[in-house]
């Protein structure tokens, strides 16, 4: 007696078909699983055994070969549970249904209940791609299933359920095409005394997606200024927000009752001691870290030096390919992580080199500055497109165009320069400035006579690597589309260059 069923793991972030063959022969009872499978997979035998015997089925007492195929993949995790048991009662004749196009994922309980698993919608995406018309998941998943169209969805919350399954009538779920309420306390811009400069720095990091660094004595707003980066962010388009809610689902971070699609960009801020695996996955079966969970959005690090070095170090190859890749002995995963990174710092160890004033002086040696910096590699710091510095406001009543900087009026003008880029880039394969590669300056960044020689001089002056030089003029060619020029202008390269303050700072 043969039977084979249908169903997937999650690799990474995507979903990865498994055919599951259940071989039942006369013989001395036992049970073999073979096809690479790890111990959970190993152990799904026993939960498999106590969840039909409670289901009211038959365990069959023969000699049972179970495949799983492609062998050469590694089999991880507990959602083969239900397809395993399936396969058995329809080899041992208690199931009748045809499963032919059908895709079953979840894992059992001893008692025969059928438990969620993450990553469910990953697998739905991969069951739609398969060609599998019908899904039968657990109950408690129910609420991810309304975010793929075009799927019969069978929601089981008991083994049992099986024998009763009427496959002429799938689960109806309501479009989920409307973004969830925003939340009702917004951050506003506003709210922050003065920084005219910085936040004219946030509106053009927020407008060409590139990443920014401040620093600043504590208490100047670096914080605030920084959690207030996504509020200036459009929402996510569906495909980008179903996405991200994919990779939440994976990490096990997606709400059991999430009913509609998340279309506010993710904004990550993890603390400084974070592990390596943490931050860029890892972890014996790999899991998204923080970079990945930040896709589309914003990885805010605050503190930067507290940080360990070995940590910061790893986000040089994500802030260049946008992807994460996880190397094992028998596979090697690659994560999206597609992000901004914003991050804050202070100049030393007490916070105020650089910004003394009569109440607050450093105390710190020039060997521990030197050492408290030492954390930050010029690489890394290189690959931060906008460096900033923020003092303290010079009174607490603000400035009289303090609104014009308000999130509404920033994040309409942020809305505005988005839009002349989708449209020069509409046939490209980047979306934004901070995007453009080398060899796409001179077609879309063309920087005039005068201009450039000012950038010469500012690329001998401050010794810029060609990694600097270039994104000066990604900086201006957003300046330039928040100005609505199509060109870009002198003055618009003028004011990148004085984003460079590191740069300015270690310059010969």
């Amino acid at each position: 007696m043969f039977a084979t069923v249908h169903s997937a793991i999650v690799v990474g972030v995507e979903g990865t078909g498994i055919t599951v063959e259940v071989d039942i022969t006369s013989g001395i009872p036992q049970i073999s699983v073979v096809g690479l499978p790890d111990s959970a997979v190993r152990e799904s035998v026993e939960r498999v055994r106590s969840a039909i015997r409670n289901s009211g089925f038959r365990f069959p007492l023969e000699r049972i070969t179970i495949n799983l195929a492609p062998a050469a993949l590694r089999k991880q995790g507990s959602g083969l549970d239900l397809a395993i048991a399936t396969g058995l009662l329809q080899a041992s004749a208690q199931l009748q249904h045809d499963f032919e196009h059908t895709l079953l994922v979840g894992e059992l309980a001893l008692d025969g209940h059928v438990r969620p698993i993450n990553g469910m919608l990953a697998l739905l995406q991969y069951a739609k791609q398969a060609g599998c018309s019908k899904v039968i998941i657990p109950q408690d998943n129910a609420a991810e299933a309304g975010l793929i169209s075009d799927l019969h969805i069978y929601p089981i919350a008991h083994l049992n359920q099986l024998q009763q399954l009427n496959f002429q009538a799938s689960a109806q779920f309501r479009s989920l095409s409307a973004p969830a309420p925003a939340d009702k306390e917004e951050l506003d811009l506003a709210d922050i005394v003065g920084q005219q400069e910085a936040k004219r720095a946030l509106l053009i990091a927020a407008a060409g997606r590139h990443n920014i660094i401040v620093c600043g004595p504590p208490g100047v707003g670096k914080t605030m200024l920084m959690r207030r980066l996504p509020t200036l962010l459009p929402q996510l388009a569906e495909a980008e927000a179903l996405e991200v809610m994919k990779i939440y689902s994976v990490a096990g971070k997606l709400q059991a009752a999430s009913s509609q699609l998340q279309k506010n960009p993710p904004f990550r801020a993890p603390h400084h001691s974070i592990s390596y695996a943490g931050l860029i996955g890892g972890g014996g079966i790999p899991q998204p870290g923080e970079i990945t969970l930040a896709h589309h959005g914003v990885l805010f690090l605050d503190e930067l030096p507290e940080f360990s070095r070995q940590v910061l170090e790893l986000l040089r190859q994500p802030l260049e390919e946008r992807t994460v890749t996880i190397s094992r002995a028998r596979n090697h995963i690659t994560f999206p992580a597609s992000f901004m990174l914003a991050a804050s710092y202070n100049p030393c160890p007490c916070g105020y080199y650089g910004f003394e004033t009569e109440h607050n002086s450093c105390g710190c040696s020039q060997l521990m500055i030197q050492r408290y910096r030492s954390k930050l590699s010029g690489p890394l710091l290189d690959r931060i497109d906008i460096q900033l510095d923020m003092a303290r406001p010079l009174t607490l009543a603000g400035e009289p165009n303090d609104m014009q900087y308000g999130t509404e009026k920033l994040k309409a003008k942020v809305l505005q320069a988005i839009s002349v880029q989708q449209e020069r880039y509409r046939e490209q394969r980047y979306r934004y400035n901070s995007e453009l590669p080398a060899s796409a300056l001179s077609r879309y960044a063309a920087i005039p006579k005068e201009a450039a020689q000012l950038l010469e001089h500012a690329f001998t002056k401050l010794g810029l690597s060609m990694r600097g030089y270039e994104r000066i003029i990604k900086i201006a060619r957003t300046i330039a589309d928040l100005e609505l020029s199509e060109h870009i202008q002198l003055e618009h390269v003028a004011e990148a260059v004085q984003y460079r303050k590191l740069d300015m700072a270690f310059a010969p």
